[in-house]
């Protein structure tokens, strides 16, 4: 049987090329998503091997769908994707509160409820967690957007403390500028992406496959000694730390 990995946000940009390369490695692919007819182009461009499986992985629950299609089966890949960074009221203490409550959920609240329901049933040895971070985590300027994505590392330093002695490793990819997304949203102006190109070193903007190219190393033989780790891939604008 083929080895099966679940990406949630699975239907646009980072999750959707990721979801393509594991299909491409010969993964059954379950892509996790809000939106079923995004879901459904997605699954038409992946191919056979891809399911989709409409959720908001934000709601206790939902997650039942998933391990529905899921079927028993072991699980080799857990790529935590889905998120957003979503604009709020700050003008009021209640409107600051459903602002960062609502980045939270989105950001943290989704990859923790999904791995935890994934966890009896991933692949011991050789199970592979992965949360996509973000740049704004180890630089700011996302407001809770930065803190939501900055607490996925520890969450993910706990869970690679934890499971490590399983044979199952837990790391963190944090993209920089990443075009090809729905992450601005049209938001992007031609002077805002000029910016941010040339705050990289190799005077480029990411794409998806990017960040999916990543995903492979840390899911195939070269990644296995790999745990606990924050993976930066944002063309140097952030160095290492």
């Amino acid at each position: 049987m083929a080895r099966l990995a679940v990406v949630s946000g699975g239907g646009t940009g980072i999750g959707r090329a990721t979801a393509g390369m594991l299909a491409g490695e010969g993964y059954d692919v379950i892509i996790v998503g809000r939106r079923p007819e995004v879901l459904a182009d997605a699954v038409k461009w992946i191919g056979p091997q891809a399911t989709a499986v409409t959720a908001d992985l934000a709601i206790p629950g939902q997650t039942a769908a998933v391990l529905e299609a899921v079927g028993g089966r072991s699980v080799d890949v857990v790529v935590n994707n889905a998120g957003a960074y979503l604009g709020g009221d700050d003008s009021t203490p209640e409107g600051l509160a459903a602002h960062w409550r609502a980045n939270l959920d989105s950001n943290v609240l989704t990859a923790v409820l999904l791995t935890d329901a994934l966890l009896p049933l991933l692949r011991r040895p050789g199970g592979r967690i992965i949360l996509t971070s973000s740049i704004a985590a180890q630089r700011g300027g996302g407001g809770p957007y930065s803190a939501a994505k900055a607490a996925l590392h520890g969450y993910a330093l706990d869970l690679a403390t934890r499971l490590g002695t399983e044979g199952i490793t837990a790391n963190v990819i944090a993209p920089g500028y990443v075009t090809d997304s729905e992450f601005f949203d049209g938001r992007m102006t031609e002077e805002g992406h000029a910016q941010r190109v040339a705050a990289t070193l190799v005077k480029r903007a990411g794409v998806p496959d990017d960040i999916a190219e990543s995903v492979r190393w840390l899911v195939g033989p070269g990644g296995s000694f790999v745990t606990g780790q924050i993976i930066n891939v944002n063309g140097g604008t952030v160095l290492g730390r």
